[in-house]
């Protein structure tokens, strides 16, 4: 049997590295395009906090949270000890305010999140915290108001995860080609892969290309509603901060701060629709993140700007992924959709797609995420 995954980011390379440890003849195909979402995704692991309450899109994310640690013990099985993964907890601010009101919000909220963590074998404690306690954990910040503490949220690097899971397929008899895909069809199936020169048949074929996946499958008919939202993230480093412990920082909008082990800072992000697939950092884009960090984390004014990444977020129709076989044409499996939370759901959703192209049980409903919705 071969199946060939299109697309190597985080869940193209998963689904990779799940076939070939399965014994499967594995080939992906990357065309190692400019902005891949993986590549400049920020890497936060806490769907307990999500302001959102689709079940559907709820249960895909705990369950790549869950996904998380017997995947790694895999991958350290393979040669494969670091992906920049590190369960640092998270903080979620909430509004000012410690009487009345406020504090009822700032309860609820508390609630909330400890009964989805309490069903979580890695979410640990959820607690109240003050913001001299939260400043405390992430010393830039400063906050006057609570902060839901999540003692088991987790950072990784989405670069170093990719190239991991990509190593560890090879090991196992994956093969990379570097090239454009071209998908044929025979009839109702898949047939075959054209790529870097060559016509590769394929029992079955996994599109996880990301935003440019529309166009890779509408010469065969299917209209796959991805679209690219652009993300420009800022990397900022403060000289001699040891930074290896301190939490994710989400405030009352959709930004956020992380950090990693060697000073370094993340801030993000942008979420502009309709940018198409342009490559840019722009003004607004850097003033938008520089604004929200500072607005939260005044005390990274003196960091020095290392980069800002660019990155093509595949979004869908609505926030769930788009995963499953497509009805009409055996073989192809969609693996896609995932918005901003490629990293928290991409591994599993790349391990899915692999059980389908297998043809064994995925273990849970995919009926919500049918590709063609």
């Amino acid at each position: 049997m071969r199946v060939i995954v299109i697309g190597a980011g985080v869940v193209g390379a998963a689904a990779g590295y799940e076939l070939a440890r399965s014994g499967v003849d594995t080939v992906m195909v990357d065309a190692a395009r400019e902005g891949r979402a993986t590549s400049a995704g920020a890497g936060i692991i806490c769907p307990w906090t999500s302001r959102l309450t689709d079940p559907d899109w709820y249960r895909m994310a705990a369950a790549g949270a869950e996904h998380y640690p017997g995947l790694l013990a895999a991958l350290a099985q393979d040669g494969e000890k670091e992906v920049g993964y590190r369960r640092v907890g998270a903080l979620r601010l909430l509004a000012p305010g410690t009487e009345g009101a406020a504090k009822e919000a700032a309860e609820s909220v508390r609630s909330s999140v400890a009964a989805r963590a309490a069903a979580s074998a890695v979410a640990g404690e959820v607690s109240l915290i003050d913001g001299a306690e939260a400043a405390a954990l992430f010393p830039p910040l400063r906050h006057e108001g609570p902060a839901v503490h999540v003692a088991g949220a987790a950072r990784l690097d989405g670069r170093l995860l990719c190239a991991a899971l990509r190593r560890a397929a090879a090991r196992h008899g994956a093969r990379l080609i570097e090239a454009e895909a071209r998908v044929e069809a025979e009839g109702d199936r898949v047939g075959a892969v054209h790529a870097g020169g060559e016509r590769l048949t394929a029992d079955a074929v996994i599109d996880a290309a990301g935003a440019w996946s529309a166009a890779l499958l509408a010469p065969l008919g299917v209209r796959l509603a991805v679209v690219p939202q652009r993300g420009q993230i800022v990397h900022l480093r403060l000289p001699g901060a040891d930074t290896a412990q301190w939490p994710v920082v989400l405030p009352p909008t959709r930004h956020y701060l992380l950090a990693f082990d060697d000073s370094r800072i993340v801030v993000g992000a942008t979420r502009e629709e309709g940018s198409g697939f342009d490559h840019r950092v722009t003004a607004a884009g850097l003033a938008e993140v520089l604004d929200e960090a500072l607005a939260v984390a005044p005390g990274l004014a003196g960091a020095t700007h290392l980069e800002t990444r660019v990155g093509f977020r595949p979004t869908g129709p609505d926030p769930l992924p788009l995963l499953g076989p497509v009805p009409g044409l055996r073989g192809l499996i969609v693996a896609n959709g995932l918005g901003a939370s490629g990293l928290t759901m991409g591994p599993y959703a790349g391990s899915l797609a692999a059980r389908i192209a297998l043809g064994t049980d995925p273990g849970t409903d995919l009926t919500a995420y049918a590709p063609l919705r």
